[in-house]
């Protein structure tokens, strides 16, 4: 299997022989990683629960832990999961990338459909499967949303992710009660990546699920959504996320992820409890990236973007604005043209407000400053 290098891989081959302008201290906008702590609640909760390191985790994961994500979809969603209807796993990454190889291990040609630009773990998983692939391309003309074509009578299994990294965009129910329609008309899997679900500015997004039902298909043929407490709690290392949806395609799954080997340890999963089941500390995050976007439309003249803690800025050329802002302010962004295929991206930049206001501020000048003199 020949996978691409992953983007930030690639950035440091694009960085490497710069030497940084020293004047000012480093700061790193380029991955989706919270540097606010995690709340003291979950930290205590994980703390407490040290002595069952001495217990095998079950695959499947505690009952507890399935209540407490099945009330957090109730609570969010107004969707009423039940137990088959959700399978709890060790993050996001590891579904996105193993589910595919399961759903489509049995296909002889397989067809997979992702958006782009993407989270790289969509194309690793189509490497793995063996699938050819086409693109759902975001741009400007279209407003960074996926677009429903002929194509997707050829698809066996389609990734959306909406709100989307790293263009931020939000698809709203309409468009997603679209993607349910196509998706049984069709007749493809759909994978909706809901990880920014609840970091949004003002409204809180909808998820497939509720499309879902809200086109009668109550029982999610076909429909998938993925989610995590990494963005929402500012929990990354715990590692607790889920997917959830069709029980026939999931009792399968279930199964097969028997032999993975991804069981959360019980510790992390007792802290995971926490996590999903107390929203006062979710509020109190939203609150942090709102003034954050409130920093960026001072700075930059920027309007806060529905979702997602991203900007996705436009500039010349990002391979050499990245350049510029490392060699000259010593602040690293992702260059577009990494997270997209076939020029898709290019003229972008992602960058990751994940600091505190401080920090957040200090940034934006800087990268005031590099626009302007760019």
């Amino acid at each position: 299997m020949q996978f691409e290098k992953y983007p930030f891989e690639k950035l440091n081959e694009l960085l490497k022989g710069i030497q940084p302008n020293e004047e000012f201290a480093p700061l790193t906008l380029t991955i989706g990683e919270p540097q606010f702590e995690t709340p003291k609640c979950i930290q205590d909760e994980l703390c407490n629960n040290v002595h069952l390191l001495n217990k095998y985790p079950k695959t499947a994961g505690e009952e507890e832990l399935h209540e407490a994500v099945r009330g957090f979809v109730q609570k969010r969603f107004n969707v009423s999961l039940k137990p088959e209807q959700l399978i709890l796993t060790f993050g996001t990454r590891e579904v996105l990338f193993n589910f595919p190889q399961f759903l489509l291990a049995t296909k002889e040609a397989p067809v997979m459909a992702f958006t782009n630009p993407f989270y790289q773990i969509y194309e690793g998983a189509a490497i793995a499967s063996g699938a050819k692939v086409f693109y759902l391309d975001l741009t400007e003309q279209n407003g960074f949303k996926p677009q429903i074509d002929d194509r997707l009578r050829l698809a066996d299994l389609v990734i959306i992710n909406s709100p989307n990294n790293p263009t931020a965009a939000v698809m709203d129910m309409e468009e997603l009660k679209r993607w349910v329609e196509a998706a049984l008309e069709y007749d493809f899997v759909l994978i909706n990546d809901e990880c920014y679900s609840e970091i949004y500015t003002d409204v809180p997004p909808p998820s497939l699920l509720e499309a879902s039902q809200a086109v009668g298909n109550e029982s999610f043929e076909n429909i998938l959504v993925v989610n995590s407490i990494s963005k929402r709690s500012s929990a990354p290392g715990l590692r607790s996320g889920f997917i959830a949806g069709d029980e026939k395609i999931l009792q399968g799954y279930k199964r097969y992820r028997a032999y993975v080997g991804c069981a959360s340890p019980l510790p992390l999963q007792k802290a995971a409890m926490k996590a999903w089941s107390d929203e006062a500390h979710v509020v109190h995050f939203r609150d942090a990236y709102r003034k954050n976007f409130k920093i960026a439309k001072e700075i930059l003249g920027i309007d806060a973007p529905e979702a997602t803690f991203y900007l996705w800025l436009k500039v010349e050329d990002d391979l050499e604005f990245t350049k510029k802002a490392y060699k000259e302010y010593n602040i690293k962004v992702l260059p577009g043209s990494f997270l997209g295929r076939n020029g898709i991206g290019k003229g972008f930049v992602r960058i990751a407000l994940v600091y505190d206001e401080a920090k957040t501020k200090e940034a934006l000048d800087r990268l005031k400053a590099c626009l302007q003199n760019d």
